[in-house]
C-alpha cells in the first residue's frame, strides 16, 4: 500500500461553482516534493490539511474532520474505463491518490501511517456536489457517482508530519466495528435506515454525521 500521488489546488474562477467569491480549489494536480500536513482547525475556519493546497468553500469543505480527501487510484481507473477518458491523479479533487488501498471499504476511525511520521484517521465519505460535477464535466454526475458508492474518505490528523508521492500506508489502528465508509455514504445519501449503524463508530465519526444518526434514532428508533 502506498501513496501514489500527492495532490494540491490552487484558487481558480469556475462558473460552476457557488462559492461567494466564485474560485474553487478542486482542480488538484500532483506534485512532486514533501508536503507539511497538519491539523487545520475547526470546521468553517479551516481549510486544507496540506500545506499549499486551496480550500475556498468553507461553508462545505475543510477544517480537522476534512483535512484530507483520498482516493484509490483502482477506482479512478474503473471510472476511466466507464467514462471512456483519461483520469489523472488529483481528477476527483483527492488529496491522496493511494495504491493499494481499499479507501471506501475502510472503517471509520481506522488509522494510517504515511510516510514515517504522519498519521490520520478515517472520518467519513466525500459527498459529490455541484462543483464536483462541473470539475468533471459529466451530465448527471452526481446521481451516477452517488449510485456507484465508491466515495472516497476524509481524515483527520492524529499526529502531524512531512510525506511525498511514493511513500508506504500503514493501517496502524482497525476499529472492530463494521461502519465503512462506503456504508457511512449510504446512510447519508440514499439508505437512510442505515443511520442508527452508524453510531458504532463513536466519536471518530464526522460531527454532521453522528447528529443525522441521532436525530433519526430520535425521530425513528433504532
Amino acid at each position: 500500500m502506498k501513496l501514489l500521488s500527492l495532490n494540491l489546488g490552487r484558487p481558480e474562477s469556475a462558473e460552476y461553482t457557488d462559492q461567494p467569491e466564485g474560485v474553487t480549489g478542486i482542480d488538484k494536480r500532483p506534485v512532486t516534493g514533501p508536503v507539511r500536513v497538519s491539523a487545520p482547525g475547526p470546521e468553517g475556519t479551516g481549510a486544507s490539511g496540506l500545506a499549499g493546497d486551496a480550500v475556498c468553500d468553507l461553508r462545505h469543505h475543510g477544517g480537522d474532520h476534512q483535512a484530507v480527501y483520498a482516493y484509490a487510484r483502482e477506482d479512478l481507473d474503473a471510472w476511466g474505463k466507464e467514462l471512456d477518458r483519461s483520469l489523472p491523479s488529483g481528477t476527483f479533487g483527492e488529496n491522496l491518490t493511494t495504491e493499494g488501498v481499499d479507501v471506501s471499504g475502510a472503517r471509520i476511525g481506522e488509522r494510517w501511517r504515511v510516510g514515517a511520521e504522519l498519521v490520520l484517521e478515517v472520518t467519513s465519505s466525500r459527498i459529490p456536489c455541484r462543483t464536483f460535477q462541473g470539475h468533471l464535466g459529466e451530465r448527471g454526475w452526481v446521481k451516477r457517482f452517488t449510485r456507484e458508492g465508491a466515495p472516497g474518505a476524509y481524515l483527520r490528523v492524529i499526529e502531524p508530519g512531512e510525506i511525498r508521492a511514493g511513500d508506504s500506508i500503514e493501517v496502524v489502528h482497525r476499529p472492530d466495528h463494521e461502519v465503512t465508509v462506503a456504508l457511512q455514504f449510504r446512510a447519508v445519501t440514499t439508505e437512510r435506515e442505515l443511520l442508527p449503524r452508524l453510531l458504532a463508530a463513536g466519536d471518530a465519526l464526522h460531527p454532521e454525521a453522528v447528529r443525522s444518526a441521532r436525530e433519526y434514532v430520535e425521530k425513528y428508533g433504532s
